[in-house]
């Protein structure tokens, strides 16, 4: 399946140093994944218009403002364990009630915003995860609008749930998928670490894009709950296979993006 040539061109954006790339190495890179030249211009009219990326010279774009605080928060994945803080059986919510319910995009951004954050919906319109991360709630609660949320939604600790619905808070996350998520993509990695350094640069370029921006995005979405919830050996491994392999799909792609443009 076809990477969305938007995607595409914003991973490989972020993964450049000077965060400069030119249209047609941006066409070369593309062309890896089987999009058309015209479809990456198309892509690249749309993230301008989108006002993610802006033209810095001929033929050149680069991420606005806009664009690398967006790519800070998911270049915060590589930190992600490191937010865990000991569990004292607290809780976070987030009350969507008095929000509004018929602007599909809206909705959209403040499902997305709370997916990323690890809420679910504990009852109607009341969602919940468990106050396990460093910071302020109000640093929880200006990161979940940042990401979507409308301000107009109040976020709060609770100090205190009843027993059934503490009961049923703590089994709102299923345990097994995301262990066996870990399990999964722990071995999925280091499958293709095993075999990168034989691959020509062009295929180890394309599936290390293809299995990294998975495995990214499910650490991007993981409620990072505490060690009583779910196998936090489990998540490390996958973590730190993770890491490893963005390292080496990093370098890749800067070798190769570097190559194109000696030969441009």
């Amino acid at each position: 399946m076809k990477p969305k040539p938007q995607r595409l061109l914003m991973n490989m954006m972020m993964a450049v140093d000077d965060r400069i790339v030119h249209v047609r190495d941006a066409i070369r890179a593309c062309e890896l994944f089987d999009v058309s030249s015209n479809s990456t211009r198309v892509a690249l009219a749309r993230l301008s218009a989108d006002g993610l990326i802006e033209s810095c010279g001929r033929g050149q774009y680069q991420l606005t403002d806009k664009a690398h605080r967006l790519a800070d928060d998911l270049r915060g994945w590589r930190t992600a364990l490191e937010r865990l803080v000991p569990w004292s059986g607290r809780w976070l919510a987030v009350h969507c009630g008095d929000l509004g319910r018929s602007d599909k995009p809206v909705l959209r951004r403040r499902t997305r915003a709370l997916q990323m954050n690890g809420f679910q919906e504990l009852s109607r319109d009341l969602f919940v995860r468990p106050d396990n991360l460093a910071g302020s709630t109000d640093a929880i609660r200006q990161r979940l609008y940042r990401l979507g949320l409308e301000p107009e939604a109040p976020v709060f600790a609770l100090s205190e749930l009843d027993s059934r619905r503490q009961q049923v808070a703590r089994t709102l996350w299923d345990r097994d998928t995301l262990e066996t998520g870990y399990q999964r993509t722990t071995e999925r990695l280091h499958r293709w670490l095993d075999k990168a350094k034989d691959l020509e640069p062009e295929i180890a370029a394309r599936e290390s894009f293809e299995i990294g921006d998975e495995a990214i995005r499910q650490i991007v979405f993981d409620p990072l709950l505490p060690d009583a919830m779910v196998d936090q050996q489990a998540r490390q491994r996958f973590f730190d296979t993770l890491l490893e392999h963005d390292q080496v799909g990093h370098s890749i792609w800067q070798r190769l993006y570097h190559e194109a443009q000696s030969q441009g």
